[in-house]
């Protein structure tokens, strides 16, 4: 304690100070409301006992109540469909245009630039505009579908308990598409240029050389691309209530939309903690995971 107390004095010891500010600040702005939100889930809390202290513990009730629910299998389903569409088209497409981008052309630069106003677009915003660009009757994507032949009616993509995930999905892939690309454009900028001449002198063709470099090289990248892709999905609320509001009878209505609905709509806080429990508590799973499996792998 005194070593620490003397580097500060004289100092040397500013990166010390720095640390235990940001952990105090982390604690305060996250800890403390994680711990509350846990504590809450196993409380019975409304508009009546909200201002207090004085709550029923309720035990694993609220959990129980929450799997209870009619609609309860059918959030689980579309938010499994919204994260896997969202991970596997932000990834898939971002890493096409991260690969596209990395040949050298006239303004190259400037086109990638653009894809970038996406991600720096709010997501209320976004959910505005694909909610025009969905619109049935006027929207953009039916005008284009009809235009290629794709399809002779109308889809209502918004309306449509078939579609409407469908169409959520197709937004956040939008948002999140750029994001990908950067993060998959650093990885490709860091692979030697000369591992893809010397595989070009063997005779190695563009299939080839894809699969025995470029994704064994951008292995780190791409668990790193994806697990921050699950978390930002799970994240996701603004293009629900811009675009479909959870519905038609909650065909679009995911996870983290129900928790709002819990607390916000309903006014039942402790079910909405609950719901967010749960979100947590698979998101802490995968982590663990992949923390394990990237450990696992430097070791072998």
């Amino acid at each position: 304690m005194g070593r620490i107390l003397s580097s500060i004095t004289d100092g040397k010891g500013f990166d010390i100070i720095m640390v235990g500010v940001t952990m105090a600040f982390l604690f305060a702005l996250a800890g403390v409301p994680l711990v509350y939100n846990v504590v809450m889930s196993f409380q019975q809390v409304d508009m009546f006992n909200l201002n207090t202290f004085s709550r029923p513990f309720v035990g694993f009730d609220n959990y129980v109540a929450v799997v209870n629910q009619p609609e309860f299998w059918l959030i689980i389903r579309n938010t499994a469909i919204f994260v896997f569409g969202s991970i596997t088209g932000q990834f898939a497409l971002g890493f096409a245009l991260a690969l596209f981008f990395m040949i050298k052309f006239p303004f190259a630069a400037t086109i990638r630039g653009l894809f970038l106003v996406s991600w720096v677009m709010p997501g209320l915003v976004v959910g505005a505009l694909w909610g025009w660009i969905l619109a049935g009757d006027f929207g953009v994507l039916n005008a284009i579908l009809k235009a290629v032949g794709l399809t002779e009616r109308t889809l209502f993509w918004k309306s449509d308990p078939n579609l409407a995930i469908w169409a959520v999905t197709m937004a956040n892939i939008w948002l999140g598409l750029a994001f990908n690309m950067m993060l998959l454009s650093v990885g490709l900028a860091g692979i030697p240029r000369d591992l893809y001449e010397a595989a070009e002198l063997d005779g190695a063709n563009s299939w080839q050389r894809f699969t025995t470099i470029t994704l064994p090289m951008m292995r780190a990248t791409i668990g790193a691309v994806l697990a921050l892709g699950l978390i930002y999905t799970l994240q996701q609320f603004d293009l629900f209530p811009a675009i479909t509001e959870g519905g038609p009878a909650n065909s679009s209505n995911v996870a983290q939309y129900w928790a709002w609905q819990w607390s916000f709509v309903l006014f039942d806080f402790a079910k909405g903690a609950t719901v967010s429990v749960m979100m947590l508590v698979f998101v802490l799973v995968a982590s663990i995971i992949y923390v394990w499996s990237t450990r696992h792998e430097v070791r072998g």
